[in-house]
């Protein structure tokens, strides 16, 4: 499988207009300074001004990928994402590194529990949680490509099933119960990102046991797949959110 960064040239040798940007966050694009320098820009730890340079870059035709902590690029940026690319409805893609519960080892500071809430306020913006990073890199051609700005929660985990292939903006990967169609589940977990892994222990443990388990990878809160929702509402006796993040606002509410 192809990573983050390889897939980002791909799409770099492809399509010219494509800049990729970092606040200092170089994790996943380790190589891509050498490999690509002339459409490389690395502002150093200044998120807002990554974003201000994004949006000015967006309104002279090219399509910025930036890239920084997701807790610094959802709150301290705030302002320059709503104002300068929601707003203005530009097409700047912007990467969250260690979302959620993924920045373990550093404390509430930097665990971003509360992005998908502030980025789903955001005008016109699409929000893309992966399960794992297959999931991330299915998603990333449609969602770079499209005219829409997008916030996406990096997933470098190593997946835990095969996703589908057939990835559309706006469309949950679902997988249905042992015995789908006999009668209504007991349960149906609906789970974005990191917690996807336990999600799919949950079903197999359930389903051991002897229970009809769905499982929804709802994969963008925004625009939500409201028919798998609502059809897993409707064909379960019990709903279940999964998720790392704050109560309010995410996929829970």
């Amino acid at each position: 499988m192809k990573t983050y960064e390889q897939t980002l040239l791909d799409m770099m040798a492809d399509d010219e207009r494509i800049i990729v940007m970092t606040a200092e966050n170089r994790a996943a694009i380790r190589n891509l300074p050498n490999l690509a320098p002339d459409r490389f820009i690395d502002t150093g730890i200044t998120e807002q001004t990554m974003v201000g340079a994004a949006a000015g870059l967006a309104l002279r035709g090219r399509v910025p990928v930036i890239h920084a902590l997701a807790t610094f690029l959802t709150l301290r940026a705030f302002e320059f994402v709503r104002t300068d690319v929601g707003i203005g409805n530009l097409p700047v893609k912007l990467v969250g590194g260690v979302p959620g519960f993924l920045s373990d080892g550093n404390g509430p500071t930097h665990q971003a529990i509360e992005d998908v809430a502030i980025m789903r306020g955001i005008p016109h913006m699409h929000v893309f949680c992966p399960a794992d990073e297959q999931d991330m890199l299915l998603g990333l051609p449609n969602l770079i490509n499209s005219p829409t700005h997008t916030y996406i929660r990096y997933n470098g985990l190593k997946p835990v099933v095969d996703h589908d292939t057939a990835f559309e903006v706006g469309r949950a990967e679902v997988w249905l119960s042992s015995r789908a169609g006999s009668r209504r589940d007991d349960v149906a977990i609906l789970v974005y990102g990191m917690l996807f892994a336990q999600a799919w222990q949950a079903k197999s443990l359930l389903e051991a046991e002897g229970f009809s388990v769905r499982l929804v990878n709802v994969r963008m809160p925004k625009p939500i797949d409201e028919e798998a929702v609502l059809q897993a509402a409707r064909e379960s006796n019990l709903l279940v959110t999964l998720e790392d993040h704050f109560l309010t606002g995410g996929l829970f509410s």
